[in-house]
């Protein structure tokens, strides 16, 4: 059981390293070698921590043996101090109880005596090992320039990230939909598409159904920005970046900012659970626009499409 854990205990920072590298295609050297370090540093501690073990052990089975042998030959047995209870005494360097008398100071609180004890040795190490590191950490990140700072990190790893974008948008088709030419959709598939997109990337601000919670409300008929398809579209395409809405047009292809208004545009004249206010203006579209018109019978959203989009 024992070596089942320890098993376990090893193969946890691997996993975590390739579960890491895996969802980060492109990372960063500083990245590396922050994981590679962290990784050999678990591995340098488990490694001591089962060094120590396995020589209590041992030296337990050794002073069992060597009892034994004195009990039997009849001889006294003097115990050595561990090397790890001697350790411990030099890190502590501690007066004993016997000698306190030596370093008691003439201070007398309410019959309290005080002592002049000294800050022990493994605290001062680690007060001389913090100095050493700072001067070290000085020199690589402010001197000389070894490693990057987080800033630089962050424009490395924004400057990767924008590649990936400009790689991932390359593979795809191009579209010259735009917001002079966007159409509304009515296919099932594109409108699908749509409803995931929203609520990937929407329903935080808006919620899945449309009542609107930071974001206004789209199912009733008041619209900040234009509620034409166009007026969508383009809203989604440039975001409203004074009201905290991001622009989606270099995350979003046009095709699938053209489905993702589209489905917003279902929306209208259904009931959300927990409606936000009216905002903006009154819209209503052209009857020959082909954009939905809430409670007309010529709704171009399907009874059907809509069954589908709230299946899913």
């Amino acid at each position: 059981m024992k070596n089942k854990w320890l098993r376990l205990l090893l193969v946890l920072p691997l996993l975590g390293v390739i579960s890491q590298a895996n969802a980060q295609e492109t990372i960063s050297n500083a990245t590396t070698f922050y994981i590679v370090s962290g990784f050999v540093l678990i591995v340098a501690i488990l490694v001591l921590v089962v060094t120590v073990v396995i020589l209590q052990v041992l030296k337990a089975i050794i002073n069992k043996e060597i009892a034994e042998k004195a009990a039997e030959a009849g001889e006294p047995i003097v115990e050595e101090e561990s090397w790890w209870k001697k350790v411990l005494t030099k890190a502590n360097d501690a007066v004993p109880i016997e000698k306190e008398e030596e370093i008691v100071l003439d201070h007398n609180y309410d019959g309290i005596r005080e002592l002049d004890n000294h800050l022990p040795p493994w605290w001062k190490w680690m007060f001389y090992a913090s100095i050493v590191f700072a001067v070290v950490y000085m020199a690589i990140y402010h001197v000389f320039g070894t490693m990057p700072l987080q800033t630089e990190e962050y424009q490395a790893e924004m400057a990767v990230a924008e590649e990936a974008r400009l790689a991932r948008l390359a593979d795809q088709p191009l579209s010259d939909i735009d917001e002079t030419n966007v159409q509304f959709v009515e296919d099932e598939a594109a409108l699908i598409e749509g409803q995931k997109i929203f609520n990937r990337n929407c329903a935080a601000c808006h919620k899945e159904d449309g009542g609107g919670g930071i974001g206004p409300n789209l199912t009733d008929q008041y619209w900040i920005h234009g509620g034409s398809i166009q007026d969508v579209f383009l809203t989604i395409k440039q975001g409203v970046p004074d009201k905290g809405m991001i622009a989606w047009k270099d995350m979003l292809t046009p095709d699938q900012m053209q489905n993702v208004s589209s489905y917003i545009l279902t929306m209208q004249g259904t009931t959300p659970a927990v409606p936000k206010e009216p905002q903006g203006e009154l819209y209503v579209p052209e009857p020959d626009s082909g954009e939905v018109i809430e409670g007309d019978t010529t709704q171009v959203a399907s009874d059907s499409t809509q069954l589908a989009l709230e299946t899913n």
